[in-house]
């Protein structure tokens, strides 16, 4: 296998266990709150009723992280994305180094 086939291999088993373990996270977070529901309003466990809400709340909230790491962030700011702005900034500072070689040229009697 190629180095760039291997590369985008790689990349592509990445994102598929990143998905996966989103999934995962999700079913773990619906199986949760529904079994926080059941048993605060069967077996009304604790002294207030609304406790599970605000552990549902930070866990969904929690949830809604994972899910901008994975379809947001990951995506737009991969390796790639990385590489092209490292050869962009250097592109600029190669320039401007070559701005001040001419300008001091220039500047010499």
């Amino acid at each position: 296998m190629e180095r760039e086939q291997h590369e985008l291999y790689e990349y592509a088993r990445r994102r598929l266990k990143q998905k996966k373990r989103l999934y995962f996270h999700f079913v773990v977070l619906f199986l949760a709150s529904l079994f926080l529901f059941i048993a605060t309003k069967i077996f009304e466990l604790g002294i207030s009723t609304t406790w599970y809400i605000w552990i549902i709340t930070i866990w969904f909230f929690l949830f809604l992280l994972h899910f901008i790491k994975v379809f947001i962030t990951d995506r737009f700011m991969n390796k790639n994305w990385e590489r092209d702005q490292i050869n962009r900034l250097v592109t600029l500072q190669q320039k401007k180094i070559e701005e001040l070689t001419a300008q001091i040229k220039e500047d010499k009697p």
